[in-house]
C-alpha cells in the first residue's frame, strides 16, 4: 500500500524499481485492469508455498554440500577457517562493540530523526567559533 502514489479514473500510479539503475525508483501509471493483472500474478493458489531458495542453495542443505561441490570443482581450499565478520566491531578502534540503539523498517528513519542527523552533520561542517 506504501508505494501506491494514486488511483484516478481507471489508472493506477505507484512506485516502481528499476533493477537495470541501480534499483532506482520511479513512478509507473498503469490501467486499473493491467495494474490488477499484475498483482494478480504475485498471488500463489491454495496449497503452494513461496520457495525463495531451493537445491543447493536452501539453508538446510548448503552448510553439508558446500564443501562437497567446492571439492567436485576444484576450488583451492585455503586449509584454514575464514575469518568471522567484523560487522559488529568499531570502524575506528577495531576493538569495541556496536550496540543497535534503533531498528527502522523499509520506510527508513522517521522525520524527527532526519532532522536531528541534518543538524548534527550541519555542526560538523560548519568550523568551530573561539572567542578572541
Amino acid at each position: 500500500n506504501h508505494r501506491l502514489i494514486k488511483l484516478d479514473k481507471g489508472q493506477v500510479t505507484f512506485t516502481a524499481k528499476d533493477y537495470r539503475k541501480g534499483g532506482k525508483r520511479y513512478p509507473l501509471t498503469l490501467s486499473d485492469s493491467e495494474f490488477i493483472r499484475r498483482f494478480a500474478m504475485h498471488i500463489l493458489p491454495k496449497g503452494f508455498v513461496r520457495i525463495r531458495h531451493y537445491g543447493i542453495l536452501s539453508s538446510s542443505t548448503k552448510k553439508r554440500k558446500l564443501k562437497h561441490l567446492q571439492d567436485q570443482l576444484g576450488v583451492p581450499q585455503t586449509g584454514k577457517d575464514p575469518e568471522p565478520l567484523q560487522h559488529n566491531r568499531c570502524p575506528v578502534c577495531k576493538k569495541g562493540k556496536l550496540l543497535a540503539v534503533a531498528t527502522f523498517d523499509n520506510r527508513g528513519p522517521p522525520g524527527y530523526w532526519l532532522d536531528k542527523l541534518h543538524v548534527q552533520i550541519i555542526r560538523k561542517r560548519q568550523p568551530l567559533k573561539t572567542a578572541t
